[in-house]
């Protein structure tokens, strides 16, 4: 009863957000002439650099997935035809190699459907130890004229990984960015599923687009986000885009759940393990080389902080940014609210600056006085990615800094941290760490090649202690209120390598023949955790999930 009424009520608030859209709307400038749905990969995006970071488009790119403008058009169709063969007559050689298994195009629809394999075997070479993974999954998309698009994908999945992530789900019982089904810890293996449905619909041509459904979201210009990522599993959300020339605004209302929260609430004994989040993005284009962006997230339960039910908050249902962030600052508020502001600089052609600043808890005369209090929690990114490098044809990198204090992301109870599933909704990490990152991806024809490595420093718990890395404890159990630094508490270094190479069989559906190679180290005084893991396998589709945790 809760989500029907929950989503009845956004609705009386959707016609308000039009009427604040549309009132600025008086320029003919076309921004969204497409509905069609794009899922997210950065291995995917990061081809779309040189369209994308073109000082010559007004692209606004922080906001993902992406929808399939005519300003990417272009691009996005050379990639999904590389290397097709139109001389090829046979239906066999035609659907695995160029085309979609079912592939309907008329005046006034197209529509597609894929099998989407997963198939790995894999060795990790210093336990001795053989991974596998079998995956069968599909994708079906449909586009009805230029306004209206619906794109599904679901995957079963049977694995046994390697130890580390191993040690996580049996922690957080959940498959990293994915959802478990039938959880046994005295089983090696794992059955777990992944799910989305999207449905896009530009309901003022040109300028303002409505999605709803089963998703992933991701806002930020680098490989991580400190303001939303899509680490955790899917959640429904209804979001709203709207464009005006060189501005862009998003309004998006999510329903999560936390499995890690009590199962009932106190005074009524209804489950509560879910919560929603409203989040805000403002994304302003000032010039073909700087941008900047303002952020703001609130995450609040349907129970008070004694575990009275409260429902929902309705206040939350307004569109518009920055509405109540002084009330909800407050660190005494039931709920959770980030404000967060990010910026992107081109000082040259092929190369493309960025960073985001996201603030938790906030104490003016703390912040400046380098004293280390508790509740002054905040995260920071800096980062730099280009294209064509060195003068080199699809040769792409990037590099990031990330870092997020102890106890950001945290709050008085663990159903309102930053957090959807027991992942978090930002950095894997969670807080009370530093991170360095680079990737470099080159790709010549059908051949994908991609290096990534990574550095991080962190503080784990340690004699019982909160050192603010583990975002679903209540940060009112903090050591003390001062002196707290990035790194406190048990000190650990984490080093990952990974190296991949790949054949695309066919680019409709990321088919592709792929080898991998990842060297893991995580050490600190206690104990020594190295993987050395090399994979082979059939693999498809373009969903993004991350093990460099």
């Amino acid at each position: 009863m809760l989500i029907p009424e929950m989503m009845k009520s956004i609705h009386c608030r959707i016609p308000i957000f039009i009427l604040f859209i549309y009132a600025g709307i008086l320029s003919p400038v076309k921004v969204l002439a497409q509905a069609e749905y794009l899922p997210h990969s950065y291995q995917f995006n990061q081809k779309l650099n040189e369209t994308l970071y073109d000082g010559k488009n007004n692209i606004h790119t922080s906001l993902k997935p992406y929808l399939i403008t005519p300003a990417i058009r272009l691009r996005y169709d050379s990639l999904m035809n590389l290397g097709t063969d139109t001389t090829r007559k046979g239906w066999i050689p035609r659907k695995l190699l160029n085309e979609h298994l079912i592939d309907i195009k008329t005046d006034q629809y197209t529509f597609y459907a894929d099998f989407l394999p997963d198939l790995q075997i894999g060795r990790d070479f210093k336990r001795n130890n053989k991974t596998w993974l079998n995956t069968r999954g599909y994708q079906f998309g449909l586009n009805i004229g230029d306004r209206f698009s619906f794109y599904t994908s679901g995957y079963e999945n049977q694995a046994l990984f390697t130890p580390y992530v191993h040690d996580f789900i049996n922690q957080y019982k959940v498959v990293p960015g994915q959802s478990i089904k039938d959880f046994d810890p005295n089983n090696k293996d794992t059955d777990f599923s992944y799910v989305t449905a999207v449905m896009s619909y530009a309901a003022i041509k040109d300028h303002l687009n409505i999605t709803f459904g089963h998703d992933k979201n991701f806002i930020g210009d680098g490989y991580r986000s400190l303001f939303l990522s899509d680490v955790s599993s899917p959640y429904t959300s209804l979001k709203l885009t709207g464009e005006l020339g060189k501005v862009q605004y998003m309004s998006m209302w999510a329903y999560m759940i936390d499995p890690l929260a009590p199962r009932f609430s106190m005074d009524r004994g209804v489950a509560n393990q879910y919560k929603w989040g409203a989040f805000q993005f403002l994304d302003w284009n000032i010039s073909s080389r700087v941008s900047i962006g303002l952020f703001q997230s609130v995450i609040w339960s349907p129970t008070n902080l004694d575990g009275s039910y409260r429902g929902v908050n309705l206040n939350y249902l307004n569109p518009v940014i920055f509405l109540r962030p002084m009330e909800t600052m407050d660190s005494n508020s039931p709920d959770k609210i980030h404000l967060g502001v990010s910026g992107k600089y081109k000082p040259f052609k092929n190369m493309v600056l960025y960073g985001q600043f996201q603030l938790d808890d906030f104490k003016a005369k703390e912040f400046f006085s380098n004293r280390g209090f508790s509740h002054n929690k905040w995260a920071a990114q800096a980062g730099v990615k280009g294209y064509n490098v060195f003068g080199v044809k699809n040769l792409n990198y990037l590099a990031e800094y990330n870092l997020a204090r102890p106890y950001t992301y945290s709050h008085f109870k663990g159903i309102t941290s930053y957090s959807n599933n027991a992942q978090p909704l930002a950095h894997p990490f969670g807080a009370n760490f530093r991170e360095y990152l680079t990737i470099w991806n080159y790709s010549a024809g059908r051949f994908d090649f991609q290096l990534h490595g990574s550095y991080g420093t962190y503080g784990l718990d340690q004699y019982g202690w909160n050192s603010g890395k583990d975002i679903f404890k209540s940060y009112d159990e903090f050591t003390t209120d001062y002196g707290n630094r990035i790194g406190q508490g048990l000190s650990t270094q984490l080093f990952y390598a990974e190296s991949r190479a790949a054949y695309v069989i066919n680019p409709k559906y990321n088919l592709r023949i792929e080898a991998g190679y990842t060297y893991r180290n995580e050490d600190n005084k206690n104990y020594n955790n190295k993987t050395s893991l090399f994979t082979i396998g059939l693999r498809s589709t373009f969903r993004n999930l991350y093990y460099d945790f």
